[in-house]
């Protein structure tokens, strides 16, 4: 019998796309024998995931846990909607989270933490691609987190806690944890789901995104005809209200159309630090498929 090496080991998860240890399992019932490892492999469905890797992963699910002072969301995708319903598949998802939230937001750090299985995150990602049958993404991890006061956490449309479509982070800094900050957080979790805005501060705001929208506003006040003076006048009134619809503390409370959250948060006695919002498949391009020529390829008429 070979000695299973990890150099072996290594060789035959490039070669199926397989996970460490289903292939170190498959190198152990074979005596080494890669061949036979690789056969072994395909009757148990696991040297398919290699093959899916291509394939466009726009669905999933995004995925919350807290724990005190700290939380963490990720993202991980599918490629349809049906996975984000299959129960191991929420499972993955909330295991990714959970391991985020102990080792950062780093995803190669994620990937080679380890999920209740035994495996690796990337080992159980490949054993959960054979086993659905569909490719699969970790894309993004965020990991907020205060020395005092909240991180709240807000999921929209949850299919069950903590899992959904839309997550929101909100970090917020007090003197103490409360209840009642925690529930602010979570209404500015909700705010920031419905409002979905850039920046947190007018300070954070893309410089190059506020030049475009300078560039904009200046050719439209020159349309006016009116002379320069006025028209810069004119710009520095619409760059305001443009702050108030892309940054966080400068929108309106969504809970009482009246008050700014800025104004809301100094009122709780707190100071809002961090947010991240995850849409699910936000900046994915999702490719367009022509059904009735996919059925015509397969019947061999096209």
């Amino acid at each position: 019998m070979a000695e299973i090496t990890a150099a072996l080991v290594r060789e035959l998860r490039e070669a199926t796309g397989a996970g460490m240890m289903d292939c170190k399992k498959a190198l152990t019932e074979a005596a080494g024998d890669m061949d036979a490892a690789i056969d072994w492999l395909r009757t148990k469905g696991l040297s398919q995931a290699a093959k899916k890797s291509g394939r466009t992963t726009a669905e999933g699910l995004v995925g919350v846990v807290s724990a005190k002072n700290r939380a963490a969301m990720v993202e991980v995708n599918a490629e349809t909607d049906f996975v984000g319903r299959n129960e191991a598949f929420q499972a993955f998802v909330e295991q990714v989270a959970h391991v985020a939230l102990e080792v950062g937001d780093d995803l190669d750090v994620i990937k080679a933490g380890k999920v209740p299985s035994g495996r690796t995150v990337a080992d159980e990602l490949t054993h959960l691609i054979a086993t659905i049958g569909e490719n699969m993404a970790i894309r993004r991890a965020k990991v907020l987190s205060v020395e005092s006061g909240v991180v709240a956490s807000y999921v929209h449309s949850a299919l069950r806690p903590g899992i959904g479509k839309i997550g929101v982070l909100a970090a917020l800094e007090a003197p103490s944890e409360s209840d009642a900050l925690l529930t602010l957080g979570r209404q500015i979790g909700m705010h920031v789901a419905a409002t979905r805005p850039a920046a947190l501060d007018v300070a954070s705001v893309d410089p190059e995104a506020l030049e475009r929208e300078r560039a904009v506003l200046i050719e439209q006040a020159r349309e006016s005809g009116k002379p320069e003076a006025i028209i810069e006048k004119m710009v520095e009134g619409r760059i305001r209200k443009f702050y108030e619809e892309v940054v966080l503390l400068e929108q309106v409370w969504v809970l009482d159309g009246e008050s700014r959250v800025a104004k809301v948060v100094e009122k709780a006695g707190a100071k809002l630090v961090g947010f991240e919002r995850f849409q699910l498949g936000e900046g994915i391009e999702k490719e367009e498929s022509d059904f009735a020529a996919e059925v015509a390829a397969a019947a061999g008429t096209k």
